[in-house]
């Protein structure tokens, strides 16, 4: 006996589960259910202001029920498991939910257990991490108290979400300790599992004039492999041709974890199958490859491009098109390119806005500045544009 049934039922009230039952309700679908545990919604992407003593982690957070559209059905509870043979959900209570279409966006799993150390380091003796709210506070702390020794930043191998936020924290760190005069007092260290700063050459080639301009110590092709709190160093591993294995001390230390779909969705009918785990679904329609009354989008699907909020804002309106036509038995007329943008900040007045698509041809929005180099204006779209137009439009279905 199934609790209840919903014509669209969306898994996650996160920036993309909002934003597309927003635009489902727009079309006139007026059945629309939304199933997401938490009190609190965040805009995750102002945690590294957060981190670099640029914003106040309170203006990251509103309450869930401040977000929820007008006229969807709030499921509070946490799916546990997806039947998609039977069309059926069922919640961590038991609690099951039948659906004529599914929407699948849960968002990543942080997985700090595949850090060695790192989990129990947290929050504690410099180390930190701005991709959890509670931490991004700590990472501004400790880097305004370190005023000598050895800092670290890190980015696992791997998808993560907002890939340009392990360096950005390095960048707004730097140009901090620098203001303060105390730079040069400083080894800083930049450990990246990719070959180069960024995947496009001209965007790389800034960065690297940043980095060099820091004096940042930069490994490529590696990844911190282990954390020793006690000893405060962390083992540093190659992942790729090219790299090298040290050990470096550390006085500060930023971490970003390994991250994968939640463990439900990696061990369900649904999953790609392999570590990551993600929703198979096709890269343009973000319709499922199996089950076509099963959509996915946001982080925890399978498309190959960068997992950003700004990839949410273009995927949204092709799944709210595609379900539409679903549901009206038409072709599906909408596809997405791929698009996504990384806003890259190199220090507390200057941002790098990088916009690409599947190809990695650079897309920009405002072609009158040189998207491959940082300008001032891109600063104050990242503190105060993206947030607003997040928070007024994107969640509204109207951006």
């Amino acid at each position: 006996m199934t609790t209840a049934k919903h014509q669209v039922l969306i898994l996650g009230g996160g920036t993309a589960g909002i934003t597309v039952a927003a635009r489902l309700l727009r079309k006139g679908h007026s059945d629309v259910a939304i199933v997401e545990p938490s009190d609190t919604h965040y805009y995750q992407a102002l945690w590294t202001l957060v981190g670099g003593g640029q914003a106040t982690a309170a203006t990251s957070a509103r309450p869930e029920a401040s977000v929820i559209p007008k006229g969807a059905t709030w499921i509070k509870n946490a799916a546990a498991a997806i039947d998609p043979d039977s069309n059926i959900v069922t919640c961590t209570d038991g609690a099951t939910y039948e659906y004529d279409v599914l929407v699948v966006s849960p968002g990543l799993q942080l997985d700090w257990d595949r850090t060695e150390g790192l989990e129990d380091a947290l929050g504690k003796d410099g180390v930190s991490s701005n991709y959890r709210f509670d931490l991004a506070p700590r990472t501004w702390e400790f880097i305004r108290n370190t005023r000598s020794g050895t800092a670290v930043f890190t980015m696992p191998s791997g998808p993560i979400k907002c890939g340009g936020a392990p360096q950005k924290i390095a960048y707004l760190a730097c140009d901090h300790w620098r203001r303060e005069g105390v730079l040069s007092d400083i080894e800083v260290h930049l450990v990246l599992p990719t070959p180069r700063t960024f995947g496009i050459p001209e965007i790389a080639d800034s960065l690297d004039a940043v980095v060099a301009d820091y004096g940042i110590h930069l490994h490529t092709s590696a990844e911190v492999s282990s954390v020793d709190a006690s000893g405060r160093k962390v083992t540093v591993a190659s992942v790729a041709e090219g790299g090298t294995g040290t050990t470096l001390p550390y006085d500060v230390l930023h971490v970003a974890p390994h991250q994968s779909a939640p463990d439900w969705i990696k061990a369900g009918p649904l999953s790609t199958g392999d570590d990551n785990g993600y929703v198979d679904i096709d890269a343009h329609t973000l319709q499922h490859v199996r089950y076509p009354n099963v959509f996915a989008l946001g982080d925890a699907g399978s498309t190959p491009n960068s997992k950003t909020g700004a990839a949410v804002r273009k995927q949204a309106p092709v799944v709210a098109a595609n379900l539409d036509a679903f549901l009206r038995g038409r072709p599906l007329p909408a596809a997405y390119d791929g698009y996504s943008s990384c806003p890259i900040v190199t220090s507390s007045t200057a941002m790098l806005l990088a916009e690409f698509d599947y190809s990695m041809q650079m897309k920009p929005t405002f072609p009158i500045l040189d998207p491959a180099k940082p300008h001032r204006p891109y600063w104050y779209l990242k503190k105060h544009g993206l947030p607003f137009m997040y928070w007024n439009l994107m969640l509204k279905g109207l951006a």
